[in-house]
């Protein structure tokens, strides 16, 4: 018996030792920065999101989860004014794309992080418009701030508007499927 407790102690001891080495750090969404770039056959766009909450765990110094809250309602166009600004916000707001009046937020949660040399390998879910799909990417720390940049196929989530992959014959009028990402994180 006396082995027993002595054994259930040290379980205890080791458990509660290693979970205090677990550290979640808050990301800054207001120092944060959300940047994307959409590609069609006669050029691109790009403008920037807001995230709506963050946080990155960590096991000591190593990267091993976290997860996000992207506010889709922010959208936000960089390369345009006026007219053609809000015409595009409201597109890609609208059903064709991000539908978000029903879908106000996306979310992604790392669900692995394995390092590599000072990069992290990260393999997530993201979830656009209700539909989930893993990711994965290269994070990295420079600065005090963890960076990626992740390309996403927006026909995974059920964003096919002006795709060729499922549209026939619209030559210049074609949107690629792919996405870019860029994500600086201040925490």
């Amino acid at each position: 018996m006396k082995n027993l407790k002595t054994l259930a102690a040290v379980v205890l001891a080791v458990s509660f030792f290693s979970f205090s080495l677990l550290k979640e750090k808050k990301v800054d969404v207001s120092k944060s920065t959300v940047n994307w770039v959409g590609k069609k056959v006669t050029g691109s766009h790009e403008g920037t999101i807001k995230l709506e909450s963050g946080v990155l765990n960590f096991d000591g110094d190593n990267l091993v989860g976290g997860e996000f809250v992207i506010d889709m309602t922010t959208i936000d166009v960089t390369d345009l004014e006026g007219k053609s600004k809000a015409s595009l916000e409201g597109h890609l707001k609208s059903d064709d794309f991000f539908g978000v009046e029903n879908h106000k937020t996306a979310t992604l949660k790392i669900t692995n992080a394995s390092k590599q040399y000072n990069d992290y390998e990260v393999i997530g879910d993201l979830t656009i418009k209700g539909i989930t799909n893993p990711v994965s990417f290269t994070m990295y720390n420079k600065d005090g701030a963890m960076k990626a940049k992740l390309i996403i196929d927006r026909t995974k989530f059920g964003i096919k508007y002006g795709s060729a992959s499922f549209i026939d014959n619209l030559k210049d009028k074609a949107i690629s499927d792919d996405f870019e990402v860029n994500v600086n994180l201040v925490f």
